[in-house]
């Protein structure tokens, strides 16, 4: 696949140009720009990404960046199976708990909530921090939702993290999760709130939280440039057309002045 001519492999984070050093040089280069290329992909082209991660993956099976990048690749693109295959090769060979979560996730994706919740309850749970173990709640509130648990998604949700007026990286997410399950059981008043609070929370744009409240307060937003269009069209149609003659009343043509002469 092609790469940038300014991609050059040194844009990568410093643990993973680390661990390719066990390659020989040129080759830990041409992995470098084709994880570059995943990172650069991932939210806007998964598809993309998932082509980079599959020719790092051919390059360099045995490196554990390799293998998380090419499973985030293959969970963006709803691959569940190989996505948790990656996961699991990358965890073997690190050890790394902090991919507990998605790996739970992916099994909520292969339709078994009920394996999620398992996992929720290891002893892996205890060793995420912060961060992971909010990752590990919403996982564990979606399972819920996934076996029609919806009073138990919520109350899962409900948590010190949640209550807390200060903005973390999950507050935005953990609050619209929130708003959303409070919105399925019907409690709208309550869903509005807890929108409203996602989208003070959301200073990078990561849900659609703002939307979700504007169509809770019936707001329509109007595509400015169809409006135009249709506006176009509109007084098109308007224009009568030029007569080729003048017609009597009886609609026979009738000779003007000016053809006489």
């Amino acid at each position: 696949m092609p790469i940038p001519e300014d991609v050059t492999g040194d844009e990568i984070d410093k643990d993973v140009r680390q661990e390719l050093q066990s390659l020989p040089k040129t080759l830990a280069e041409d992995v470098a720009r084709n994880l570059v290329m995943v990172a650069r992909l991932l939210d806007e082209d998964p598809e993309g990404a998932y082509g980079y991660s599959r020719v790092a993956l051919r390059l360099a099976s045995r490196v554990a960046a390799v293998r998380e990048a090419a499973g985030f690749a293959a969970y963006a693109t709803q691959k569940y199976g190989e996505a948790l295959a990656e996961f699991r090769a990358a965890k073997r060979m690190t050890g790394n708990i902090d991919l507990w979560p998605v790996m739970a996730d992916c099994e909520r994706g292969l339709g078994r909530p009920e394996k999620a919740l398992d996992m929720a309850g290891a002893p892996e749970v205890n060793k995420l921090d912060k961060a992971g173990q909010v990752e590990m709640r919403l996982v564990v509130a979606g399972a819920r939702r996934d076996m029609g648990q919806l009073d138990a998604a919520i109350v899962t949700l409900q948590s010190p993290e949640l209550a807390a007026n200060s903005v973390q990286p999950w507050t935005a997410r953990l609050r619209y999760a929130y708003a959303d399950a409070l919105l399925a059981a019907g409690r709208e008043t309550e869903a509005r709130e807890w929108f409203a609070k996602a989208v003070e929370a959301d200073r990078d744009g990561s849900t659609d939280a703002s939307d979700r409240l504007a169509e809770l307060d019936g707001v329509e937003f109007v595509d400015a440039l169809v409006e135009d269009e249709t506006e176009d069209e509109a007084e098109a149609d308007e224009v009568p057309a030029a007569p080729h003659a003048d017609q009597d009343d009886d609609g026979d043509t009738v000779e003007s002045e000016h053809d006489k002469d």
